[in-house]
């Protein structure tokens, strides 16, 4: 049958198609208006005091230490950060909290989460996982100053059970992941002020490196790693229970995508830094509302005549502020100013005799009374900070704080203990093996006084401590040798 085209041309089907038509242009161009209304915020977005440093600095502390020392001359920027990597969350709640300054909440003893991960220990692969430092600092706001970012780091070795047991990082991927703490938008303002203290603009909940709360770690030479995670002690359930001990699922997956083992480790984190011990209003006369401003206001009274050029003008006027801005630090790889002190001899001078060298002392500064941040084998059985670091006299003398620290091998005087490089948490021991992968972090060294600590050496030997189980890697007990034999 053939079609009439010419129906739509009898006067009451046009005038019917022209109204219908007229009314859907109607209804669309209304649903884009409200649509574009909605899309304004509530409140303008907060504009932060002060202006931009433009500096970009690349966290130092951990890694090789001489790429840390290359990078930290060059002081090359790093890219700006906007892409998220695979993996990444967003957050599940909008709402933001006004972070508590003058103090630091208190840890709560909860108990240890249920593992989620089922280890594979009888099968053909294990894996071995550390933080490099046992503990990552950070402000609990930057609104003001900022010492260190969020910025925490993750090792692990791959080891394909054997005789003998060989390390792997080809042909596998390693994914991390943090099931109990997926964002930190909203429980850190850091991304609020990123690009005025750092140069860079970062999307929500990646940090400097680019790296998520959650994603693949980098293939090295022997290990993999991922640097510079924004990690907050804050579980996506409660913003205001600091839990410093975090624990990372990790996974090895084969090129197909099976896993081959697994483990949990910890990422220890902290913003438990006590300056209200010291600065709180009505310290040195000074009131400000806030402990930070505080301290700007006493820096200012005490140095402000003495700012180095091109760094002029009130702390006050020029916030937030970043301390690497003048003073250098191997921490971020930040060269500072010439002629001021780093940012270790400057703290460790202005506060000598005022803290006491002791381990009480350090937890006024360092994480802390609560989060005990010193709680290895040696701390449980009497030795302190200042056994191995010296008291505040020793410490701000060191030329090069982070990149030359106290040596096991010092005390540990044997040959077969000593260390193959100058820092412990890069050195490594039998088969290739790093130290901090049987022995576990700086300041966590085994066995640890929390028990989040343990969790991967149980999964992987049944028991807590020092990796000490020589089937977890071989398939049968070596008849001879060894760790330190």
């Amino acid at each position: 049958m053939k079609t009439d085209h010419t129906r739509w041309m009898h006067p009451n089907r046009g005038l019917t198609f022209v109204i219908s038509l007229t009314l859907l242009l109607v209804i669309l161009l209304l649903a884009i208006a409200g649509q574009a209304q909605a899309s304004q915020p509530n409140e303008s977005s907060p504009s932060a005091p002060g202006v931009a440093n433009n500096a970009v600095y690349i966290p130092l502390i951990a890694g090789d230490s001489s790429v840390a020392n290359e990078k930290r001359r060059t002081n090359t920027p790093s890219a700006t950060r906007t892409t998220a990597p695979t993996l990444s969350f967003t957050p599940t709640r909008t709402r933001t909290i006004t972070p508590v300054l003058s103090s630091t909440p208190t840890r709560t003893n909860t108990p240890l989460p249920s593992t989620t991960l089922t280890p594979s220990v009888g099968a053909g692969y294990i894996v071995l996982g550390w933080n490099d430092l046992g503990m990552h600092c950070y402000n609990r706001s930057f609104q003001d100053v900022a010492i260190l970012p969020p910025y925490n780091n993750l090792f692990v070795q791959v080891i394909k059970r054997g005789n003998p047991p060989k390390i792997v990082t080809s042909g596998i991927r390693v994914e991390y992941s943090f099931p109990n703490n997926t964002y930190s938008v909203g429980k850190s303002n850091f991304w609020t002020y990123a690009q005025q203290l750092f140069g860079v603009t970062l999307a929500p909940n990646i940090g400097l490196t680019g790296k998520g709360l959650a994603g693949n770690m980098d293939a090295n030479v022997d290990h993999f790693t991922a640097m510079g995670i924004p990690l907050t002690e804050f579980n996506d359930s409660d913003w205001n229970a600091p839990v410093p001990y975090q624990l990372a699922n990790i996974v090895a997956k084969d090129s197909t995508g099976t896993t081959l083992a697994s483990n949990q480790v910890v990422a220890p984190v902290s913003t438990e830094m006590h300056c209200d011990y010291c600065h709180g209003d009505g310290a040195f006369g000074i009131t400000t509302g806030r402990v930070e401003t505080n301290i700007l206001t006493l820096h200012d009274k005490k140095e402000g005549n003495n700012y180095p050029a091109g760094h002029a003008g009130p702390l006050m006027n020029r916030r937030p502020i970043l301390c690497a801005e003048c003073h250098a630090t191997n921490a971020l790889g930040a060269p500072g100013v010439a002629g001021v002190p780093n940012l270790s001899k400057a703290m460790h001078t202005k506060h000598e005799g005022k803290v006491p060298d002791s381990t009480d002392g350090c937890y006024n500064c360092h994480p802390g009374p609560s989060t005990k941040c010193l709680r290895d084998v040696m701390s449980s059985g009497g030795m302190g900070c200042v056994d191995c670091h010296g008291g505040m006299n020793t410490v701000k003398q060191n030329p090069q704080p982070w990149l030359n620290e106290p040596r096991c091998d010092t005390c540990h005087t044997d040959p077969k203990y000593r260390q193959d490089k100058a820092l412990y948490r890069e050195s490594k021991g039998h088969g290739g093996i790093y130290c901090e992968g049987c022995h576990d972090s700086t300041h966590a060294i085994a066995t640890s006084t929390q028990p989040e600590d343990a969790i991967k050496f149980i999964n992987l030997q049944g028991h807590a401590g020092t990796l000490d189980k020589c089937t977890v890697c071989h398939l049968t007990q070596p008849s001879s040798g060894g760790p330190h034999q």
